[in-house]
């Protein structure tokens, strides 16, 4: 299992959701299945917006971090039309 920082997206709230794991495949079922308390259980069509594979647990945190802390859908936007973005973010927290 690799570690990785993933970006989800829901049109019905026209929302990304951001999260880092070990193991995407279970993080997805759990966020199909999130309860509505959570905040991914607010809709039910989050698909994959966007998937960064990191060399550690520690970079893919620092990248989920710096991320969210950009707090701009246009942003996340950019880091699929300038994939270079997502490289020096791997450089930059090359843990």
């Amino acid at each position: 299992m690799k570690d990785c920082v993933y970006i989800l997206f829901s049109k019905k709230l026209n929302r990304f959701y951001t999260g880092q794991t070990s193991n995407f495949e279970q993080r997805m079922e759990f966020h199909k299945s999130a309860e509505n308390t959570k905040f991914t259980g607010k809709a039910d069509d989050w698909q994959l917006f966007l998937k960064i594979n990191c060399q550690s647990k520690k970079q893919a945190l620092a990248i989920e971090t710096h991320i969210k802390k950009m707090k701009s859908s246009t942003y996340i936007k950019n880091l699929i039309k300038y994939p270079e973005i997502i490289d020096k973010l791997k450089v930059k927290y090359n843990c």
